[in-house]
Parts: structure tokens; C-alpha cells; sequence
């Protein structure tokens, strides 16, 4: 079905502006990949990009007005949320001298190779280039962001211990297994897997020496 709309842009020009009156019409296409995208999105239907939001925009992560003909391409197509995708986003597209684009691209890419998480001020830094055009392009930094990056460290330690505990008392598991589960679904996930992720002779540092035995039983069972 999308190889056929891309026919479609192709015969009416393969312009932008082809592009956009093809992706306008294309209910059926479009119903079809956001219910796809959706069930690739964690927790309650995060967006791709901030992880706070609902996801409720079919994003192209290559705009059309710089690859009209990926209008309806499948890895083209990310779920986000209005903010990150009508404002954040839009059609910013930056490339480095060779032609090679500048964004993390979460397709193909892990963005912990480019970005690096703060987990007592919910900044991010960037480890690349790509990691630094990222920051910008898609605001991960804006203040919203970074308030809730920092209320979820802090209940982020909190669950830990509270499932370090039941894994303890809990003698078939489900309970833990739930308050697992609900970790990994909330809002601001990338705090859990940076935590996971954290040096070891450090870990004691950023999180605390009452939640080291909690994030070292976690990593044995869910890794980083």
C-alpha cells in the first residue's frame, strides 16, 4: 500500500508539494502505520523523540520538504507528539559536508552512543555531534523536559527499592514483577536505562548507597 502512494508522488511530480497533498489523502495509509507505530511505543503511547507526551503525530524523520518520495516509507515514519513534531522539529533537517545527516536516527542507531543523561539535573549532553544537533533540533533540553526527567529519577530510586524489597518477600513474584513492568512503561524510561547503564564505582554517587543493592539487581535481571 505505501509503495503504491509513493507511485503517486512519483506521477504527480515528486515534489514537496506532491508530497503533502498525496500524505493529506492517504487516510487509509495513515491509519495503518500510526496503529503500527503505536504498538511499537512504550508505555501509554509515548512519543519516539521526549518520552513525555502521548504520541499522536506520524512524524517523517526526513521531512518532505527534503525527501518528498520517503513520504510513505515505513522507516521514514516515527510516532511523536505534536510539540516535538509541529514545533520542535518541523522540517529541520542538518547535514555535515558529506551529504550525511546530523540527527540520531532511533531506526538504526542507539541514541546512548550520541547522548549522555544527567540524572540530578535531567539535562542532556552530547557524546557526538549528532548527539549535540539532536539536543537542539528536538528541544530535549526545554525546561518541561527537564522537570520531569528529575521527578522521575527521584521516584525512578524509589520504585527501585520498593522492588528490591518485594523481590525479596514476594514469594511468587507477580507483585515485583508488576512494579517492574510499570517502571518500564512510565513516562521518561531513558532515566531507568541510564541509571542501569551507570558505572558501577559510581553508581553509589548518583543514586544513592541505599538503592546501589536495588540498581545491581536489576541490571542481573533486566540489564542495561
Amino acid at each position: 500500500m505505501l509503495q503504491n502512494w509513493t507511485g503517486r508522488v512519483q506521477a504527480a511530480g515528486a515534489t514537496t508539494e506532491a508530497a503533502r497533498t498525496e500524505w493529506t489523502a492517504a487516510k487509509a495509509p495513515k491509519r495503518h502505520v500510526k496503529a503500527l507505530l503505536e504498538s511499537m511505543a512504550h508505555g501509554a503511547v509515548r512519543c519516539m523523540y521526549c518520552d513525555d507526551s502521548r504520541g499522536t503525530d506520524i512524524d517523517h524523520f526526513q521531512p518532505l520538504a527534503v525527501a518528498p518520495l520517503r513520504a510513505f516509507v515505513w522507516d521514514n515514519h516515527l510516532l511523536a507528539c505534536s510539540f516535538c513534531n509541529s514545533n520542535a522539529k518541523r522540517d529541520a533537517y542538518p547535514v555535515d559536508a558529506d551529504g550525511v545527516c546530523l540527527l540520531v536516527d532511533p531506526t538504526v542507531e542507539d541514541p546512548a552512543e550520541h547522548l549522555f543523561l544527567m540524572l540530578h539535573s535531567g539535562l542532556y549532553s552530547h557524546r557526538t555531534a549528532k548527539g549535540e544537533h539532536t539536543i537542539r533540533v528536538f528541544g530535549l533540553n526545554r525546561a518541561d523536559l527537564v522537570a520531569g526527567r528529575k521527578d522521575a529519577f527521584c521516584l525512578a530510586c524509589s520504585n527501585l527499592r520498593d522492588w528490591h524489597g518485594l523481590q525479596q518477600d514476594d514469594d511468587d513474584g507477580l507483585e515485583a514483577d508488576r512494579v517492574a513492568q510499570a517502571l518500564l512503561d512510565s513516562p521518561f524510561v531513558d532515566i531507568v536505562h541510564a541509571m542501569a547503564r551507570l558505572d558501577p564505582g559510581l553508581a553509589a554517587t548518583v543514586v544513592g548507597k541505599r538503592t546501589v543493592a536495588a540498581l545491581e539487581l536489576w541490571r542481573s535481571v533486566y540489564g542495561s
